[in-house]
């Protein structure tokens, strides 16, 4: 590809392009290895190499898995999935660990039979030293895709990276044993084996419920939800901004809706202007979509009202449940005031909103109290 072309790409384009690079460099180097060791593992008799070989026929259909899954998740956006596709980067980064995980069950299991049934390998030096720049090439390659898995925010691609640091952890253990066996005449491979499986059956546990938690949703990230606010506070009309919500539809696909403490005095119009700013900014800054901003309003003409508002914010803030209050709105006039409070995973919401309207009751009985209860979704 020109260099021309290269920079006409979206970033969504480059991401995939470096996926499937990537992807494709991890089959032909696994799909080699495990020729080198199938072949040596059967002319040796060494289960613990023939195994070896089977982990790298599976690592090269993780990288398949990889690449499938990226292309699906670059689909355009249809009538069926208006926001696109990209959560199956997700369920192929779910595939690949449990495919590692099957690989390390079936080392186990394997290594078992070894045991009650043991076999005599025979090693030759050319064989210790294919195993041995495997090893080599094992590490490089497992280094390389984590690293651009990482970088591009690939989860399926960071999760075969770290597959195959793994199996370069497995031949490194089938070398050593070969060399204790070639010197010592003890075979230790299938014990090796089973300690080596432990390892890849708790990678694979640890990647699917890495995976599980993108699926289901995670909490925001801190930085960014931070770096949001800060933008947005950075207008001199907002005071504050509360229950920013992120929801994460793909890597890199990231729609949120907020909402902004606002002076009372603001006009429709003004508030239409300001909002419209406020997506453009964050967007450009973050990339992410603000999909809705909502608007509180604060008292800005009337002493009387900071007053109340210091006490409520005293009451409420006396609870170890409520973590902040925001929203503060009181009408003197018609005896009222209003609120939103985030309420802690440690009590029951309903519970809570109890104990403080029968407080707030009890300081100020001639006000109907309005709470709006929120959770605590983001810092």
């Amino acid at each position: 590809m020109s260099k021309d072309k290269e920079k006409t790409l979206t970033k969504a384009e480059r991401r995939e392009k470096v996926i499937i690079k990537t992807s494709i460099i991890g089959i032909g180097a696994n799909v080699l290895l495990a020729m080198f060791k199938a072949t040596i593992g059967l002319i040796s008799n060494s289960i613990a190499v023939v195994l070896d070989a089977v982990n790298n026929l599976s690592d090269a259909l993780s990288s398949v898995i990889t690449i499938v899954g990226t292309r699906l998740a670059n689909k355009r956006p249809d009538k069926k999935h208006p926001l696109g596709h990209g959560r199956i980067e997700y369920l192929s980064a779910m595939i690949v660990a449990v495919l590692v995980l099957y690989a390390g069950i079936t080392s186990l299991i394997e290594s078992v039979k070894h045991i009650i049934n043991p076999q005599i390998p025979e090693y030759s030096t050319t064989s210790l030293i294919i195993i041995g720049v495997a090893v080599l090439v094992k590490i490089f390659l497992g280094r390389y895709v984590k690293s651009m898995g990482d970088k591009v925010g690939s989860a399926s691609l960071s999760a075969s990276g770290q597959d195959a640091l793994f199996d370069a952890i497995l031949s490194t253990s089938v070398l050593a044993s070969a060399i204790v066996f070639v010197t010592t005449g003890l075979s230790l491979e299938a014990y090796v084996g089973i300690v080596i499986s432990g390892f890849i059956i708790k990678a694979g546990i640890e990647m699917l419920l890495d995976t599980v938690s993108d699926i289901l949703g995670r909490r925001a990230d801190t930085a960014l939800t931070k770096q949001i606010k800060l933008l947005l506070a950075e207008e001199p009309e907002v005071r504050g901004a509360y229950d920013l919500m992120i929801n994460n539809y793909g890597p890199d696909k990231n729609y949120a809706s907020v909402h902004l403490e606002l002076p009372d005095y603001m006009t429709v119009e003004e508030v239409d202007k300001l909002t419209r700013r406020v997506e453009a900014k964050v967007y450009n800054a973050t990339g992410v979509v603000l999909t809705g901003v909502g608007v509180y309003s604060f008292n800005t003409s009337n002493d009387e009202a900071a007053v109340i508002r210091n006490k409520v914010l005293e009451t409420v803030m006396g609870h170890d449940f409520a973590l902040q209050l925001h929203g503060f709105y009181v009408d003197i006039e018609n005896k009222e005031m209003r609120f939103d409070v985030v309420f802690s995973f440690d009590v029951d919401i309903n519970e809570g909103l109890k104990i403080l309207c029968d407080e707030l009751a009890t300081v100020y009985p001639d006000y109907n109290i309005f709470i709006s209860p929120d959770v605590d979704i983001s810092d």
